[in-house]
């Protein structure tokens, strides 16, 4: 596990969380981008990869928590453009951020989810607890 950080200002920064990953192509070790955050004052944004699932909800959850307790985060922004797919890991990884952050009185919201994603987090019932914010058209 490899985090990678872009230091910007005192409270403003981002970076990406990577995980060895194996090619099966052509039998080398490549590092996969698991998701990518910024952190600005309090609130940490995550921009989820293609698929949240199983596959690296635990590694998503272990960097979240560390970045949660280090930054004093108290908003988090769950960014889905990029994400086609999402299990109930990934639910999981929403939901347990949730209970931290909802013991201090933060929130937590998603932003870009397609309608896919806007249907399993309202099939859930994620949406009882965090707000989907959608881009207007215009």
């Amino acid at each position: 596990m490899e985090i990678r950080k872009n230091k910007k200002k005192d409270y403003e920064r981002e970076g990406y969380v990577t995980d060895a990953c194996p090619s099966f192509l052509n039998g080398t070790n490549r590092r996969s981008i698991i998701m990518k955050y910024q952190v600005q004052e309090n609130c940490l944004t995550i921009y989820l990869p293609r698929e949240v699932d199983h596959h690296n909800a635990e590694a998503m959850k272990r960097e979240a928590d560390k970045i949660i307790e280090k930054d004093h985060i108290k908003y988090i922004i769950f960014d889905f453009a990029d994400t086609d797919f999402m299990d109930s890991s990934g639910i999981g990884v929403i939901m347990g951020r949730y209970k931290t952050i909802c013991l201090i009185g933060g929130e937590i919201w998603a932003v870009h989810a397609n309608k896919r994603i806007r249907k399993i987090l309202t099939l859930s019932g994620m949406t009882k607890i965090m707000q989907i914010y959608e881009e207007e058209k215009v």
